[in-house]
C-alpha cells in the first residue's frame, strides 16, 4: 500500500467510527423523541388517557377539613343517619362520631380488646348484644345512643364526659382529640352544611338488574332503598323515579347517565319532609348517598340545584342546569343486565 493510501485510510477511519457510533444511538434518539412528543400530546388531550385518582372522601367546610376512606365515610354516614332517624340533635351525632373515631377509627372491626367488636368496640360479654348484633353498624349505633340519651343533659356536657359515661373507657380523655373532626363530619352528615362532602372514585361498578318489584324498583334501586330505610327509618320515603333523566341534569357522559336516561327501576327519589328540618334531612340523604356511592353503585345524586356525578367525582358538587332547587333527593344507580344461566 502506498504512503498516500495509508494516510487516506487513517484520516477516514475516525469519521467511519463516529458515523457508526451515531447510527448506534439513533434508535435511542427516536424513542426519546417519541416519548417527548407523546407526552406533550397527552398533556394537551388528557381526556384520551384516563388517569386513576386517589379514591377517598373529604368534608371541606367552615367547620374544618377531614379526609376519610370510602369505608370510613360510609360508616360515619350510618352513625349520623341512625341519630337522624331518632330525631336527635347534632350534638348526639358529634359525640357518637368522636367515640367511634377513637374506638375503631370508624372501621367496623371484627375483633379488638378482649371481646370488643364493631364501630364502638362494644363487648358482648358486657351486655351490649350478641357478636352478630354489635357487628351491625345500625344496631351498634342504636345501642350507643340508647345509653347516651339516658344521661341527663348529655348535649351540654363536655364531649369526653358524655362519651365516657357510655363507654367506661380506660382512656377517658382520648375522645377529646376527635371533637373538631367529629363536628366537621356531623355538620355535613346531618345536612347542616350542604354540598360539603365529596367522594372521589374511579368507578362505582354496576348492580345486576332484576325484575321490577311492587315498589317499581329493580335490584340496584331496591338496595339503595333498603339501606335508606334501615338507617334513616321513617324520616325518609324512597320511591321509584318516574321522570326520565330527572336525576341527572344535562351534561353527564353517556357512560354515567345510562341509568338516568332509562330510569325503569334504576333510579329513585327520596322525600324527607318540608321546612328547614326537611331541607337539612334532604342534604343529609344526598351526602349519605355520595358516601355510599361505591357500595351501592350510585352514579348521580341531585338536590337543591346541585348534582354530584361519579364520572366527574373529582369536581365534587356542581351546579345543575335543570335540577330544581326544591323537591326530593334524586339518586340514580348504574346497572347491567343479569347473565342468563346456561341450560343444562
Amino acid at each position: 500500500m502506498s504512503l498516500k493510501s495509508m494516510m487516506d485510510s487513517a484520516e477516514t477511519a475516525p469519521v467511519a467510527r463516529r458515523r457508526r457510533r451515531w447510527l448506534g444511538c439513533l434508535p435511542f434518539v427516536l424513542v426519546l423523541a417519541l416519548v417527548v412528543v407523546g407526552g406533550l400530546y397527552l398533556n394537551r388531550h388528557r381526556d384520551l388517557l384516563p388517569i386513576p385518582v386517589a379514591e377517598g372522601c373529604q368534608v371541606d367546610s367552615a367547620d374544618g377539613v377531614i379526609d376519610l376512606s370510602l369505608d370510613q365515610m360510609s360508616n360515619a354516614g350510618t352513625i349520623a343517619a341512625v341519630a337522624i332517624s331518632r330525631n336527635l340533635p347534632e350534638r348526639a351525632v358529634t359525640i357518637s362520631l368522636a367515640t367511634a373515631m377513637q374506638e375503631s377509627k370508624l372501621q367496623n372491626l371484627t375483633a379488638g380488646d378482649r371481646d370488643s367488636i364493631g364501630l364502638f368496640q362494644q363487648r358482648p360479654s358486657q351486655g351490649w348484644g350478641t357478636p352478630t348484633q354489635v357487628g351491625d353498624p345500625v344496631y351498634a349505633t342504636n345501642k350507643f345512643l340508647d345509653k347516651l340519651v339516658q344521661i341527663q343533659g348529655y348535649a351540654q356536657l363536655p364531649l369526653t364526659v358524655a362519651a365516657q359515661d357510655v363507654q367506661h373507657s380506660g382512656y377517658p380523655d382520648a375522645y377529646a382529640a376527635h371533637e373538631t373532626d367529629a363536628k366537621t363530619l356531623s355538620g355535613a352528615l346531618t345536612g347542616r352544611v350542604p354540598a360539603s362532602l365529596n367522594c372521589t372514585v374511579n368507578s362505582v361498578g354496576s348492580a345486576v338488574t332484576g325484575p321490577i318489584g311492587s315498589d317499581g324498583l329493580q335490584q340496584g334501586g331496591r338496595a339503595v332503598s333498603a339501606k335508606l330505610k334501615k338507617e334513616f327509618g321513617s324520616t325518609v320515603t324512597p320511591r321509584a323515579m318516574t321522570v326520565a333523566g330527572s336525576a341527572d341534569a344535562a351534561g353527564a357522559s353517556s357512560s354515567s347517565s345510562s341509568a338516568a336516561a332509562d330510569p325503569q327501576g334504576l333510579g329513585l327519589t327520596v322525600r324527607t319532609g318540608s321546612g328547614t328540618a326537611g331541607t337539612a334531612r334532604a342534604w343529609a340523604v344526598a351526602q349519605w348517598a355520595v358516601a355510599n356511592c361505591q357500595d351501592l353503585h350510585i352514579t348521580t345524586v341531585s338536590y337543591g340545584g346541585k348534582v354530584w356525578r361519579s364520572s366527574d367525582s373529582t369536581k365534587g358538587w356542581q351546579t345543575s342546569g335543570t335540577a330544581s332547587a326544591s323537591g326530593p333527593v334524586q339518586i340514580t344507580v348504574s346497572a347491567k343486565a343479569a347473565t342468563a344461566s346456561p341450560s343444562s
